[in-house]
């Protein structure tokens, strides 16, 4: 939807709500853009159309790509990408990229719905383009065949956990050489956990790409100052790269996991569903990362438990967690992943799994976090299973602020660079 219709909002959601079928779907679907048409009536055109010229280009550049690679799946990607810029339909390229094998690890076109602050529905042009890191990514492999378990154990109502995953759910660890669009603009990606279409999700699954060398920067220029400032003297150590990288794969692989479809009518046996996306509208994004986040954190005490990641790590992650936490709340509460922060900080202070010390400094209560962590990710996924979005507002208008407490660190952290800002260099031929 664009900026100039934002006084009109409720005309907007009267003339969602009064689509059906193909004519709704594509009103709230990732591809289109809403427009005025004639007699000033709202219209959805397609990404294709509304982009066409731009688009053209952009797809004779990515088949003149596949003709330069020798590798089939990703040839099969660039192509199918290819012809999706035309078509609208991305379906097919999507399940390709599900299904690339390859040296270069390619993501181009639509994605990410942070931008559309007003529905949360419209998705923005990226592109990344990484090199795989092998032995890393053979490294990471054993957490896909754990998912299913996590879902499993999941400490939400068991009606709400998905007892078959989709067949893939590939990681990738890359180091990134370009990136543009979405992907290169305000807080730089860390990871991503692609696509979001959920009948990719449920057929193939979903891929976590680990970007390796944008993390090591933010762990060496913003989260190892900000620890020396936020954390107790004695908990600085405790602060390491391996705990944040695992933390950040899980809270890639619990995007995942955990409810994606709402009934209609909640709790019945209805068998209409619908994305968990639509029912949260607006709150959706930042409530995902927050669900993403904690619960990655609950899935990093299972594996833990069961002696599935390093002791290292173990006995690393929650105060990692504590010192990215104010790294990522410094991005704004106005940006879902640092609405979704300031949410988790405020609950584990209110549960006292985080305590403030008397010299303003922060600590993690080890009595107490394990119980607040799994509390936590069970409330955001009872909101996401059952779609509730008066529940949602009601949590981030109540939780979403910077307290007094968080306040002080945040004063005495003014010359630690907020996130990293990479320049990418072209080559010349």
């Amino acid at each position: 939807l664009t900026s100039s219709m934002a006084s009109r909002v409720l005309p907007a959601e009267k003339w969602i709500a009064g689509l059906t079928g193909e004519a709704h779907a594509q009103a709230t679907g990732f591809f289109t853009v809403i427009r005025r048409g004639p007699g000033a009536r709202l219209v959805a055109v397609p990404y294709s159309v509304e982009y066409q010229n731009t688009l053209a280009q952009a797809a004779q550049y990515l088949r003149d790509a596949a003709q330069l690679t020798t590798q089939p799946t990703l040839k099969k990607y660039l192509s199918t990408r290819a012809d999706a810029f035309l078509s609208n339909d991305y379906f097919a390229s999507d399940m390709a990229w599900m299904e690339l094998d390859a040296t270069i690890e390619l993501t181009i076109g639509p994605y990410e719905t942070y931008e559309d602050e007003w529905f949360g529905y419209k998705a923005a042009f990226e592109a990344f383009i990484a090199v795989r890191d092998a032995a890393e990514t053979q490294k990471l492999g054993v957490f896909g065949a754990e998912l299913q378990g996590l879902e499993n154990a999941l400490p939400i109502d068991a009606a709400y956990r998905n007892p078959k995953l989709g067949a893939l759910a590939p990681i990738r660890v890359v180091n990134v050489v370009f990136a543009a669009g979405d992907g290169n603009r305000g807080v730089q990606t860390a990871a991503f956990n692609l696509p979001n279409d959920d009948r990719v999700i449920k057929e193939k699954g979903s891929k976590r790409v680990m970007l390796k060398n944008v993390q090591q920067a933010k762990f060496d220029k913003v989260l190892t100052p900000i620890a020396a400032v936020a954390l107790a003297p004695a908990d600085r150590s405790k602060v390491t790269f391996d705990a944040f990288f695992t933390h950040i794969l899980m809270h890639e692989a619990m995007h995942g996991l955990g409810p994606h479809q709402v009934r209609a009518t909640l709790r019945q046996s209805s068998e209409q569903a619908m994305a968990v996306r639509l029912a949260l509208n607006d709150t959706y994004s930042a409530i995902e990362e927050a669900k993403a986040d904690i619960s990655g954190l609950w899935a990093l005490q299972q594996l833990a438990d069961k002696g599935k990641v390093s002791a290292e790590v173990a006995g690393a992650m929650y105060d990692t967690f504590l010192a990215s936490a104010f790294r990522s709340i410094r991005f704004g509460l106005n940006e879902a992943h640092g609405k979704g922060i300031a949410l988790q900080v405020n609950y584990l202070l209110d549960k006292g799994a985080f305590v403030v010390n008397a010299d303003g400094t922060f600590s993690v209560a080890t009595a107490k976090i394990k119980d607040a962590v799994a509390g936590l990710t069970h409330d955001l996924m009872t909101l996401e299973a059952e779609g509730n979005y008066a529940g949602a507002q009601d949590l981030l208008k109540k939780m979403v602020v910077i307290r007094p407490e968080v306040q002080r660190v945040l004063e005495k952290l003014k010359d630690v660079p907020v996130d990293i800002e990479p320049t990418f260099r072209n080559s010349e031929f």
